[in-house]
């Protein structure tokens, strides 16, 4: 759980930096809600540091990790109110993220 601990200690610490840090350069986000690819170039520290401060997280768990792959759960509440169940898929390359899918599930 190498990739699932540094990612739920960066998140924790609000370390954005660090949190980008685990991901691979060819990273590749697909928003399954809109189809749209966020590819690593996209992301700044300060974009990842707005969405740590409006996002609580609440019982995530690594469900399963080894070489290729990280699948973790999550319960999200926004600023907004809104929640959400989450589940990410992350394939991995050279031990970072590299490709990230997730599926959510709105709470109310």
């Amino acid at each position: 759980m190498a990739l699932f601990n540094k990612w739920v200690k960066a998140w924790n610490n609000k370390d954005a930096k660090a949190f980008l840090d685990l991901h691979h350069l060819e990273f590749e986000f697909l928003f399954h809600s809109s189809g749209k690819v966020m590819k690593r170039a996209d992301m700044s520290v300060d974009m990842v540091a707005s969405i740590m401060g409006n996002e609580i997280i609440q019982n995530r768990r690594c469900i399963y990790e080894n070489d290729k792959i990280l699948v973790i759960h999550q319960f999200n509440k926004f600023v907004s109110g809104d929640k959400e169940a989450l589940m990410i898929t992350i394939l991995k390359k050279d031990g970072l993220m590299w490709r990230m899918e997730t599926g959510a599930t709105s709470i109310n």
